[in-house]
């Protein structure tokens, strides 16, 4: 639906990173008065490498992480740089940068360090704030005249501001906060216990035997990289069945072992396997993925993450009983991130000026009803009702003949030509 009526409203973007900028640029876009609060000391947010994480909790038990990016070093993009820029600022190579399909994360973060500076945007964006508590002003007047109440912490000099937006758009991404499996003897295992999210480097695993739990992307990509200088690597999944890639490169390793899941921990170090095998292991790095927590947000209960689903959510966007003054971009997974953070950031900030409006309460209940109807029939997991797409396979260094010339004509077009931007 479409309305003539625009307004401009007073917007909180929490996070600077490709969900948050392209928020922010959008909502500038439609008039808004934004500004962005952002915890780092830079935007990109987990394209924002950060190499220091000795302050964290190595299983990353805080309420509030010290530490946002879970990027290690070696990492690599998982889909072609074709397919991940914004819609107007494709993600072109650059003369002296990482040109290869499939780049590390420093290339990201220059992409949208230059998205950020095209757009003028860093002026929208407060550095060094962590927001601590985001509130209703009164929740009993819900619709139009619902407003926000925002508290932040200037993290350099310890100062908290306290402000009232007529809308918050949570952009705070989805890979900080660790999720860990339960394991019996976790608690009392008295080695060295950590979640991916503050691996970095594998050097400091020299000589060690290290169990690397789960084998996803990450999983699959820090055993690969811990065979140089570890011991001994034990790749321990719920399913040996592992894709012709990783059944490959296990074999040219000796030292590089696939394990069934762990049955229990010891404290004298052994890790007891469920087909009855153990090693006795240094290090256990927990690749187990990650879990959505908004430890600021206070909705009354209106939106809750239950078992990995935030909800209830229209289009994994906005709480029917509280959008469009809150919203979220960024919840999907398994998705080409940033052109559809893009269309979320268009659709809040096209709601917010009044020149589109949300179906009624009934009709987003229903719907989001439906969804969860759907993935249950389908058989699908609580925890996957944000997976959009299927399972992505390791495919970043295929190059299938005729991929140039297709390349060739896709660059030729207004995408990648609009702005004139310089191409390796």
């Amino acid at each position: 639906m479409v309305s003539e009526k625009v307004q401009s409203k007073s917007v909180c973007v929490i996070g600077a990173g490709p969900s948050g900028l392209v928020g922010a640029r959008e909502l500038r876009k439609e008039g808004h008065n934004v500004v962005v609060l952002e915890q780092s000391h830079d935007i990109g947010g987990q394209w924002l490498y950060d190499p220091k994480v000795e302050g964290e909790d190595p299983l990353g038990k805080n309420t509030f992480l010290k530490v946002h990016s879970s990027v290690y070093a070696s990492l690599r993009l998982i889909s072609p740089r074709e397919i991940m820029g914004f819609t107007d600022f494709p993600f072109v190579t650059r003369k002296g940068r990482d040109s290869r399909r499939f780049p590390g994360h420093k290339e990201v973060f220059l992409y949208l360090d230059d998205f950020c500076e095209w757009f003028g945007l860093r002026d929208m964006i407060r550095f060094n704030t962590r927001v601590e508590y985001v509130g209703m002003v009164d929740h009993a007047k819900l619709g139009k005249d619902l407003r926000w109440i925002v508290r932040s912490r200037d993290l350099k000099s310890d100062k908290v501001v306290e402000e009232v937006f007529d809308a918050v758009v949570v952009a705070t991404g989805h890979y900080s906060y660790p999720k860990l499996p339960s394991i019996k003897g976790m608690d009392t295992w008295r080695r060295k216990q950590m979640h991916s999210h503050i691996y970095r480097v594998p050097e400091l695993f020299q000589n060690e035997v290290v169990v690397v739990v789960g084998n996803s992307l990450s999983g699959a990509d820090i055993s690969v990289e811990l065979v140089d200088v570890a011991k001994e690597v034990h790749l321990s999944a719920k399913s040996l069945d592992i894709t012709e890639g990783l059944s490959k490169v296990i074999s040219k390793h000796e030292n590089l072992h696939l394990r069934p899941q762990i049955d229990s921990l010891s404290e004298d170090g052994r890790v007891l396997f469920v087909d009855g095998s153990s090693v006795i292991a240094d290090t256990l790095i927990y690749c187990t993925g990650y879990r959505y927590s908004f430890p600021f947000l206070d909705t009354k209960g209106m939106v809750v993450v239950d078992d990995g689903r935030v909800g209830p959510l229209f289009e994994h966007t906005f709480p029917p009983s509280l959008g469009p003054a809150l919203s979220f971009i960024g919840i999907p997974q398994k998705i080409i991130g940033f052109p559809f953070f893009e269309s979320q950031a268009k659709w809040i900030a096209q709601l917010l000026s009044g020149k589109r409006s949300l179906p009624s309460w009934h009709e987003m209940m229903q719907s989001i009803k439906e969804l969860y109807h759907s993935k249950e029939e389908a058989g699908v997991p609580k925890h996957h009702t944000h997976v959009i797409a299927g399972d992505f396979e390791t495919y970043r260094d295929v190059w299938e003949d005729g991929d140039e010339e297709i390349l060739e004509v896709a660059y030729q077009s207004p995408h990648f030509t609009q702005f004139g931007l310089h191409t390796e």
